[in-house]
């Protein structure tokens, strides 16, 4: 899947075939909402630029910083010992360490209690 790109911001692209439009999200913000719609890809685009600087125009104006969206890379500390373990599961698997420390949140959310 491609992405938007507009001061550090990622933005989805998507397709609804009930409204023959495009429209997508920001991606990676947990507290702000940015959605945008357009008939053509340079719509889209200049409705999610448009939608990214509404909302840095509008944290300035209630004197608050953007929140940025999160990258999608964590740095992980965990013993030596976890370490070689989820790396020996992991190749007996066929799989990556990344990939099973991302299984096992994902699984671990599922059963967690949001609040």
């Amino acid at each position: 899947m491609d992405y938007l790109e507009y001061k550090g911001y990622k933005g989805s692209v998507e397709y609804s075939k009930e409204d023959d439009c495009l429209f997508g999200k920001v991606q990676g913000l947990s507290q702000a909402l940015i959605l945008y719609e357009g008939q053509t890809l340079d719509e889209l685009r200049k409705d999610f630029e448009a939608g990214v600087d509404d909302y840095i125009e509008g944290c300035k104006a209630d004197g608050i910083e953007p929140a940025k969206p999160y990258s999608g890379r964590l740095n992980l500390r965990m013993t030596s010992e976890l370490h070689s373990r989820i790396a020996a599961f992991a190749a007996t698997t066929g799989t990556t360490i990344n990939e099973f420390i991302n299984r096992a949140v994902e699984n671990e959310l599922k059963h967690a209690v949001v609040m």
